[in-house]
């Protein structure tokens, strides 16, 4: 059985070293690839920073909407919550009337009337 641990230990290892060398790999050559691209390294300088803004204001528009997501979620949760708490504080409030009722009854002849017939009626 421990053996069994062992060989999927290895694997698992080979496969990490795998993604590993395969991402090391398409960093140099994308690397390599942009040294030795046909263009101007000015116009290639320039091509990269636009491309970096594009993805900052990408970025923040995302986190802009990601934020304005989360506060409405966090809205409706509290309104969820006051509504909730509401619902609660008005079940506690039937349930001592309730039971205030049971004990006092209306016409004063409650459970504690000491009566056995009271509590078969």
């Amino acid at each position: 059985m421990e053996e069994r641990y062992d060989q999927f230990d290895e694997q698992r290892a080979r496969g990490g070293r795998f993604v590993m060398a395969l991402l090391a790999g398409t960093v140099i050559g994308v690397g390599l690839g942009l040294l030795f691209a046909p263009k101007a390294g000015s116009e290639l300088r320039g091509r990269l920073s636009d491309e970096a803004e594009r993805l900052a204001n990408t970025a923040s528009e995302g986190l802009r909407k990601a934020n304005k997501a989360a506060g409405d979620w966090a809205a409706k949760g509290h309104g969820l919550y006051d509504k909730a708490r509401d619902a609660v504080a008005r079940g506690a409030d039937e349930a001592q009337r309730y039971t205030r009722e049971a004990i006092g009854g209306p016409d004063g002849q409650g459970l504690n009337s000491g009566s056995p017939e009271s509590l078969q009626s």
